[in-house]
């Protein structure tokens, strides 16, 4: 007889989608955290009481190891070492993973000792999920840290349904090809029955991949024949929970605060937004030189434009994150130098993580919002400016080169590579017809609608249950 949990979906990522708090009389709990997949993934789980997610829950120190329940989720927690941690997080999936991925937008490294921590981190998440889902029970495994687990899962439990969602571009054949674990990694990817990613561009690299490698032959535009099984090679855009964004921005506190923050950045004209992580992928030093260049050119006025840079912190003990914060504000304090006035700096750089009501507020006071990473799986940011303009005001400078452009043709497209290219858009943005704004705004609005988070959540596990 069968001992398993009564659990009959699973997700697997690299992290739980809770934090760990501590209230004033240091008593500890946990929070649900904020994000595109829990909030895509969580309503389906919530909805379906025979579920469990399986990750690690963000602590070396008193990890717990046993399932627990938040907010009706079952929680099963990853246990990792700090070694773990530096050799399958920080090395192998974002030292050489990563950058990899990102069309090697900074130098990738290969180490066998990070390949060694990555493969024994997978082949411990696969055996947690084996242990958790139930006899035929259907299996949703994420992105780029996990892409062993398919194939290490699917021997431990062929019984199961196996679906696999990369979150991030997946590159050529070209460059996946330098990877001296090419052919390990895209086994374990073709365990899924069902294989996800944001664009057809990465669908389309890895049927390419799996073929020319000899592991797979092609079924199809859309299927792959692995010995005796046939796997579906899909796209699935994410979406946002577009509700969230719309409704909050209408609220009277949200208006209010959007309204003192214009009058704190000085009644501009115009301003100017951009909100990342800090990433050498999201090209955050390359529009603020399009920017300085715009004022040093006299195309745009200090006095009439601001410009505001959130730049979240991410990785900052990697060297290559270091230099880049290094770079950016050395640019920012080149330009308010040069153009700011006493009082009123002409870019505000912010290298902090804001709430939500704080981001709601700044996409609600920007006129622009400049999204342009050399390389994005799909850039959910984008998503969230669109949500929040429910007037239907605001411009969007959205990089080809990001997911979300296969998806908002209404955008200002813009090559990020190209430094007048992005000067130009800027400046079209800055000029553009408010009614030719608003048509363009009202279409992204109905495409972001219409491609929500649980849109994306339901259509992938549709599919994987066929």
């Amino acid at each position: 007889m069968d001992d398993r949990p009564d659990t009959s979906l699973v997700i697997v990522a690299n992290r739980l989608p809770v934090r760990r708090t501590e209230d004033d009389d240091g008593a500890q709990g946990w929070v649900t955290s904020p994000g595109g997949l829990v909030s895509a993934v969580a309503p389906t789980m919530q909805s379906k009481p025979g579920s469990a997610w399986i990750g690690w829950a963000g602590d070396i120190e008193d990890t717990p190891t046993a399932p627990f329940e938040l907010d009706g989720l079952r929680l099963v927690p990853v246990p990792l070492t700090q070694e773990e941690k530096a050799r399958h997080y920080d090395g192998m999936s974002n030292g050489t993973l990563w950058p990899l991925y990102h069309d090697k937008v900074a130098p990738s490294e290969f180490h066998r000792s990070w390949w060694d921590g990555y493969k024994l981190v997978n082949q411990r998440f696969a055996e947690a999920t084996a242990a958790t889902a139930e006899q035929g029970a259907t299996v949703w495994i994420h992105d780029y840290q996990l892409q062993l687990v398919p194939g290490m899962l699917r021997e431990l439990r062929p019984d199961l349904r196996i679906g696999f969602f990369l979150h991030i571009p997946f590159p050529p054949p070209e460059l996946f090809y330098q990877l001296p674990w090419r052919e390990e990694l895209t086994r374990g990817i073709l365990g899924a029955d069902l294989i996800g990613f944001q664009t057809p561009d990465g669908a389309g690299n890895f049927h390419r991949l799996a073929v020319s490698l000899g592991l797979a032959s092609r079924d199809g535009r859309s299927m792959l024949d692995v010995e005796d099984r046939k796997i579906r090679v899909r796209t699935y855009p994410i979406g946002i929970d577009v509700d969230r964004y719309d409704e909050g921005s209408r609220r009277p506190e949200i208006t209010e605060a959007a309204r003192d923050l214009r009058a704190r950045l000085g009644q501009p004209h115009r301003v100017i937004l951009g909100v990342d992580r800090l990433d050498y992928t999201k090209g955050i030093d390359v529009r603020l030189r399009a920017f300085g260049e715009l004022l040093a050119d006299g195309d745009i006025h200090p006095s009439q434009v601001t410009y505001v840079q959130v730049a979240e912190p991410s990785r900052d003990q990697v060297g290559a994150y270091q230099d880049l914060r290094n770079r950016v504000e050395r640019l920012v304090g080149e330009i308010n130098g040069d153009f700011g006035r006493v009082g009123f700096p002409v870019v505000h750089y912010l290298h902090q993580t804001r709430s939500f009501e704080e981001l709601l507020a700044l996409y609600r006071v920007a006129d622009m919002m400049l999204v342009t990473p050399f390389r994005d799986g799909m850039n959910l940011v984008a998503k969230e400016y669109v949500a929040s303009r429910y007037d239907d005001t605001g411009v969007l400078v959205l990089s080809e080169f990001a997911g979300a452009a296969h998806q908002l043709r209404e955008a200002i497209r813009v090559n990020p590579y190209d430094i007048a290219g992005v000067k130009a858009s800027i400046r079209h943005g800055l000029d553009i017809d408010p009614e030719e704004a608003r048509v363009r705004m009202q279409a992204m609005r109905r495409v972001v609608k219409r491609s929500n988070a649980s849109a994306w959540a339901a259509g992938f596990l549709d599919d994987l249950d066929v």
